[in-house]
């Protein structure tokens, strides 16, 4: 490798190393993580122990917490912490699929908007504001209660599909601010074509605001997948937490004092959401120099 290739190398890597070293001594970053990663390998490793379901009638009914059922029992024999553990992957699995296809599309269209610019953006930027007042909540609640067969997808896709508006035009926003750059200038002069500019040059300058876009919308996709569990809408098969919630109300878990069985999915949801939007605020911290704490 030459001396000047080694140079780049090493300009590409300083950022890079500078980051990690702000971000291992950044609290809030840490802490969020380690509450996510937490409830993540639960998720995973868990369901793997367990030799029944989460929906099997396996112990006494609405029993205590206890060494053989840790979070107790429902009021049909049911084990809570099966049920939570199992939920936690439907919590995780909306989360990064509807947050994953509305930052997919808050992406193409911000990106195809602030760069292209004149009519594209316009019709772009009306498609956007159409959706964007949409009472998303509405649509979601008026489509899910005429669909026969609920699942995990179904509703990550109608949540994907109505929450990427505010993405797009963050996004839309911050190319505009690039694409009148030296370095886009010099791309664009080259001859290469509009996707690899936008690819190559434009979204690695934006690297660290998109993946923090993805964090929020994540734990938006978790908040409104949870709100629409909890109303009776969300899967039919299967069980989530926010279903954890909606069977504990039916069966008047609060009144019959069965604290166990409506707090910890509750608590799960809160969490989770409240963690990742701790990283969020230490990503900004770690992505921004003047909000670093030395």
């Amino acid at each position: 490798m030459t001396a000047a290739g080694s140079a780049a190398v090493a300009t590409v890597r300083a950022p890079r190393r500078e980051a990690l070293y702000f971000a291992l001594r950044n609290g809030k970053l840490v802490a969020g993580l380690v509450v996510v990663l937490v409830f993540l390998l639960t998720a995973l490793l868990v369901p793997l122990t367990i030799d029944y379901g989460p929906n099997d009638y396996v112990g006494p009914a609405a029993s205590a917490p206890s060494g053989e059922y840790w979070f107790g029992t429902t009021t049909f024999g049911q084990d809570v912490f099966a049920q939570f553990a199992y939920g936690l992957r439907a919590t995780f699995l909306v989360g990064l699929l509807g947050g994953g296809l509305a930052a997919v599309i808050g992406m193409a269209v911000g990106f195809t908007a602030g760069y292209r610019g004149g009519l594209v953006d316009e019709i772009l930027n009306m498609i956007t504001n159409i959706v964007l007042v949409l009472p998303a909540l509405v649509v979601l609640l008026i489509v899910n209660a005429y669909l026969g067969v609920r699942s995990v997808g179904v509703q990550a896709l109608f949540i994907g599909l109505t929450s990427w508006p505010w993405a797009a035009r963050a996004i839309r926003a911050q190319t505009f601010s690039l694409r009148s750059r030296d370095f886009v200038d010099l791309a664009r002069l080259s001859g290469v074509r509009t996707p690899k500019i936008i690819v190559r040059e434009i979204a690695p300058n934006m690297s660290s605001y998109l993946f923090m876009t993805f964090i929020l919308l994540f734990g938006g996709s978790i908040l409104i997948a949870a709100s629409l569990d909890f109303i009776g809408l969300g899967p039919t098969q299967g069980v989530s937490l926010g279903l954890m919630l909606n069977n504990a109300a039916r069966w008047s878990a609060l009144h019959l004092g069965m604290w166990w069985w409506f707090i910890p999915p509750g608590a799960g949801i809160t969490a989770i959401v409240g963690a990742l939007y701790v990283m969020n605020v230490g990503l900004d911290e770690v992505f921004n120099p003047k909000l670093r704490e030395m």
